[in-house]
C-alpha cells in the first residue's frame, strides 16, 4: 500500500484574506445645498421684479413724457408797503399767477393750495386759494391777495427796508404750496407737495408798469 503524504500547507493558505479596514468618507449634508439654492432663487426673483418694474416705468415715461408744471407771475401791484417805528409792516399786494400744465396725458388735482409772502426771510402774510382740477395742456389763473399788517421781528428788516425804499423797489418772495394728485387715464396717484418759489422786485404804487413778468422755480 502506497504511502501518501499530506502536503505541507503554509499558513497563508488558510481562509480568505482579511479585508482592509473600511474607510469612512464624510459627505456634506444636503441642507447647505438647499439653502444656497433657495438664496439664489430668491435673488433671481427679486432681480426679475426690479427689472420688470424698471421696464414699466421706462415705458410709461416714454409714453407720457411728463413735464413740470410752469408757474408765472404775470402781474403784481404793491399799493402799500410801509414799516412803522413800532415794527409793524402794513402791506397790500395783489398778484396774477398763471399755472400751466404742459402735459398731454396727465391731469392734475389741486386738493389744497396756499400762497405765502415773505420779506427779509420772514413770512408776513398768506392767502388760501380755491382748489381745482387742471386738464391736459391747460392754463389756470390764480389771484393771491395780501392785505393787512404784521408785526416784524427780523432784526435787520428795518435797515433793508430803508435801503429798498430809497432804491424804489422792494424784493418780496411769494411761495405757492400745494397738495396735488396726478391723473393718468383712469389712474390717480398719491398726493405730492410741490412748491413754486417766486422772487418779485416790485415798485411801490398802484401802477404796475414797473413790474416784469417773473417765472417761478417749481420743486416737486
Amino acid at each position: 500500500m502506497a504511502d501518501t503524504k499530506q502536503p505541507q500547507l503554509n499558513g497563508a493558505y488558510y481562509g480568505p484574506p482579511i479585508p482592509p479596514p473600511a474607510r469612512s468618507y464624510h459627505r456634506p449634508g444636503r441642507g447647505s445645498d438647499c439653502g444656497c439654492c433657495l438664496l439664489c432663487t430668491l435673488f433671481k426673483f427679486i432681480l426679475s421684479i426690479v427689472i420688470i418694474i424698471g421696464i414699466i416705468v421706462l415705458v410709461l415715461w416714454l409714453v407720457l413724457r411728463p413735464n413740470k408744471v410752469k408757474v408765472y407771475v404775470t402781474d403784481a401791484t404793491l399799493s402799500e408797503f410801509n414799516l412803522t417805528g413800532t415794527n409793524t409792516l402794513n402791506y397790500n399786494l395783489t398778484m396774477d399767477v398763471m399755472v400751466r400744465n404742459p402735459n398731454k396725458k396727465v391731469g392734475i388735482y389741486y386738493d389744497w393750495i396756499e400762497a405765502r409772502a415773505f420779506y427779509d426771510g420772514e413770512r408776513f402774510a398768506y392767502d388760501t386759494l380755491p382748489t381745482f382740477y387742471q386738464g391736459h395742456k391747460n392754463t389756470t389763473m390764480l389771484y393771491p391777495t395780501f392785505d393787512g399788517q404784521s408785526l416784524a421781528v427780523g432784526s435787520g428788516m428795518q435797515g433793508r427796508f430803508n435801503t429798498e425804499k430809497n432804491d424804489g423797489f422792494y424784493n418780496i418772495d411769494v411761495n405757492i404750496y400745494a397738495r396735488v394728485r396726478f391723473k393718468v387715464w383712469w389712474f390717480k396717484t398719491n398726493k405730492y407737495s410741490p412748491k413754486a418759489k417766486c422772487h418779485l422786485r416790485l415798485p411801490l404804487g398802484a401802477a404796475s408798469n414797473g413790474f416784469t413778468e417773473t417765472r417761478c422755480d417749481v420743486d416737486i
